[in-house]
């Protein structure tokens, strides 16, 4: 028997997913979607989870955005090479985010252990997601201010917001996964 209590976490944790591995596909993946914007006309640079327009995908780079003559001592550092390397909780959240999924089908087609499941699945997600992207705040808004300091355009990116979204849907997903936690799941039997 089906069990509606479940459906409203289960939908949030959906939404979260999709728009964690939209994030996750950044740029150089999908130009379209990057965290920071740097360069105007044609030689705009896209950064990402896994690297930058023209890089090849990996884990970790430095700021070099081409042909804008930029001062990179001041932004490449060690601290800043190893804030963008967690980045790679984008595509882990996402994961969890797709158990989250997976036990929510459970708690909404069979049981309610399911359901604690996916609660206990979407707060991991939501904590994971909420560290990377206060990170990723704070190294995309530092290298912002440093392109500005030298006269360059950057501007932030999409994936900023699409990562909030699914931070947004994750709170809510909680919330949701809670009050279906303690939902009914049976049909009283009416005695005659």
């Amino acid at each position: 028997m089906a069990a509606g209590p479940a459906l409203p976490g289960l939908f949030c944790a959906f939404a979260a997913m999709v728009l964690l591995i939209f994030v996750s596909v950044s740029s150089p993946t999908w130009e379209k979607i990057s965290f920071l914007n740097v360069g105007s006309g044609d030689s705009v640079t896209h950064y990402g989870v896994f690297g930058f327009t023209g890089s090849q995908t990996h884990i970790g780079y430095d700021f070099n955005p081409a042909n804008l003559g930029f001062d990179s001592s001041t932004l490449n550092t060690e601290i800043i090479h190893n804030l963008t390397k967690v980045l790679i909780l984008y595509p882990i959240a996402a994961g969890i985010s797709g158990l989250a999924v997976l036990f929510g089908l459970c708690g909404a087609a069979y049981h309610r252990v399911g359901t604690v499941m996916m609660l206990l699945a979407t707060s991991l997600a939501l904590i994971v997601t909420l560290v990377v992207w206060v990170i990723e705040m704070v190294l995309f808004g530092i290298a912002r201010d440093r392109f500005h300091d030298q006269n360059i355009t950057a501007d932030f990116g999409n994936a900023n917001w699409l990562g909030l979204g699914a931070l947004v849907a994750l709170a809510l997903g909680v919330c949701a996964s809670t009050c279906g936690v303690f939902g009914r799941y049976r049909r009283h039997r009416d005695a005659y």
